[in-house]
Parts: structure tokens; C-alpha cells; sequence
């Protein structure tokens, strides 16, 4: 990719943007927000968390995805007796009796952690040094992920029987916890019309590995003018409890708050948002855009809020 200037290669990611988006909504109707968040994650170089109801199209909108980045894709469905090996590989014993590292499916571009809280912390956490450092150690072997790598989980908020919370250290690694709600009334007549025909659908591949490296380099090059880092460092600030910062609601609802990697985040998806946007630098908008996904998962209700009934996202609004 040879651009001219750095505003006609963001003039370029925002042009492939939509071109990704309208691929996707081939497939996937009335989840336009979570769409454009999953895209603003994977050029943010950050994973994502979807939370959401059996049937609203999660592991479709994934699969889809991962067909227009033109990316190779492998899915993990997490379960009880699931094993660390079994996701990282491991070590056979070849015919010359020579032991040979076997890869396990963490070794793609995309993956899909399918219903990640139901498989044990143990097998939970060998996903972290992969999410974390893309690289995954093995008998005391070091191997490197093949870039990009982006992972995307997915967790069923309802049953909870047979489930085990995410560690909060695994949590914080993901960029974005996104909701998916039930779509709208003329949305889901258009998904049953389609589903239920012969309706035949065609995703093509239009962007490059390369070309997602290329962007997700670009994206830590954007400028971002002082009291826009300030805003997003302080709203970070401001969930945490008890300290110089805190927003009342934090010190009166809140247990825990978000750490540093939140700020980091909150920056880096308002840099994202403003140039899927069409836009050469974010403002203050753009960081409260990106913030409810960012904070969702970081900030902790204490037993007050919990008797209270008070949302997670309604703390969010007050902070913001």
C-alpha cells in the first residue's frame, strides 16, 4: 500500500470500512452499532467480548467477518473438559522418536471463543499470554501468533448453571464488551423472510492481512490534541472509588474501578471511531462513543448498587 500522506491512507481505511460494512450487513441485519465496534476493535489491535441471548446471530456475525478480512479462521467451542493443550497444541512424539510441537486451533487470524465461561479458569487463562503478547508458550517454548490476531468470545448471559466467571485479569484483555439486543420488529421480519427462503448470500473478501496491519499501525499515528487524552485518562479516573478523582456515583455504587489499560483503550477507540468516521483527529464525542463498551466489564457494582438494582450502563451514563 503506498499512499501519498497519512490523510489519504485514513481517506483509504475509512472508504474500506464501509466497503467491510456493507459486506457484512448482507448477513447480518440490525446490528449496525455492533458491527461498527467489532470493526473499531480489530483496527485498534483489541478483542472483543459479545454478550448476548441464544439466536441473535453471534457466532454468524463472527464467521462473516472473518470472510470479508479474507483471514484464516478457527472456532473454539469451550467446554467443561476442555484442556489448555487443547487450544495452545502440544508435543508428540514423532516416527524418528523426536518430539514435534503439534499447533492448536489459537493459531489462526480470527478466533471465535465460543461460550468462553464454560470451560474452567485453568483452560480460561491460556488464553491470556495469546490475547496479551500474541504468542503462546509450550513445554517451554516460545511461539509467535501469526498477525493479525483478533479474537473474538462469546458468552451467554442467562444460563448460568455449569458456568465460571471470567477472571477479571482475562476480562481487562478484551477492548470491548458488547451487548447484542433483539433486533428491531421490521429487522427480524427481514432476517425470518430470508432464513426461511432460498435466500443465497455472497460474502466476498475485501481487505488484506497486510492491509489490517497497515491501518492498525496508521490508527497509532492519528492525532490526538491534549484535552481529549485528559478527558478520556479522567473518566477512567472517576470510576475508581475512594480516590482523588472519583465521581460521587463511583465512591456510592462502585467496589472497583477501571485501571490504566481502560485510558489506554478509551484513546485508542476514539482514534478509531473518528477515523471510521471520516474524521483526521478524535474529540471528546469519540471517547464517550467508545466508553460504555470500554468500562461495561471494568468497573465493579458493590453490594449497594447490587440491592439497588442499578445498572452497570446506567453507572456509565452518570460518569460520562
Amino acid at each position: 500500500m503506498k499512499y501519498k500522506n497519512d490523510v489519504e491512507a485514513l481517506d483509504a481505511l475509512h472508504s474500506r470500512y464501509k466497503e467491510l460494512h456493507n459486506e457484512i450487513s448482507k448477513v447480518i441485519y440490525g446490528q449496525d452499532q455492533v458491527v461498527t465496534q467489532v470493526l473499531n476493535s480489530l483496527f485498534s489491535r483489541g478483542h472483543c467480548l459479545l454478550i448476548g441471548v441464544p439466536g441473535l446471530a453471534k457466532t454468524l456475525l463472527v464467521i462473516s467477518i472473518a470472510k470479508v478480512l479474507g483471514l484464516k479462521y478457527n472456532r473454539i467451542q469451550f467446554t467443561p473438559d476442555l484442556m489448555p493443550s487443547d487450544i495452545i497444541g502440544t508435543e508428540i512424539l514423532d516416527k524418528d522418536r523426536q518430539f514435534r510441537f503439534v499447533p492448536g486451533p489459537i493459531f489462526a487470524n480470527v478466533i471465535l471463543a465460543d461460550e468462553i465461561n464454560r470451560t474452567p479458569p485453568k483452560t480460561q487463562s491460556a488464553m491470556l499470554e495469546a490475547m496479551q503478547e500474541r504468542a503462546v508458550t509450550s513445554a517451554g517454548q516460545h511461539f509467535q501468533l501469526e498477525q493479525p490476531f483478533f479474537v473474538l468470545a462469546t458468552q451467554n448471559p442467562i444460563e448460568q448453571e455449569g458456568t465460571y466467571p471470567l477472571p477479571e485479569a482475562q476480562l481487562d484483555r478484551f477492548m470491548f464488551s458488547i451487548w447484542l439486543d433483539y433486533p428491531s420488529y421490521e429487522d427480524e421480519l427481514t432476517i425470518v423472510k430470508n432464513t426461511t427462503s432460498l435466500y443465497n448470500y455472497d460474502i466476498n473478501p475485501v481487505i488484506s492481512g497486510e492491509e489490517i496491519q497497515y491501518f492498525q499501525d496508521l490508527i497509532r499515528k492519528v492525532p490526538i490534541n491534549d484535552h481529549v487524552i485528559q478527558y478520556a485518562v479522567k473518566l477512567a479516573a472517576k470510576s475508581r472509588p475512594n480516590t482523588e478523582y472519583a465521581a460521587p456515583i463511583a465512591n456510592q455504587f462502585l467496589k472497583w474501578g477501571a485501571g490504566p489499560r481502560a485510558s489506554q483503550y478509551l484513546v485508542l477507540g476514539a482514534k478509531t471511531h473518528a477515523a471510521l468516521s471520516g474524521k483526521y483527529s478524535p474529540d471528546i464525542e469519540d471517547v464517550r462513543a467508545v466508553a460504555p463498551a470500554i468500562l461495561r466489564h471494568r468497573i465493579i457494582k458493590n453490594y449497594k448498587a447490587e440491592a439497588e438494582n442499578i445498572n452497570i450502563d446506567e453507572i456509565i451514563a452518570k460518569l460520562l
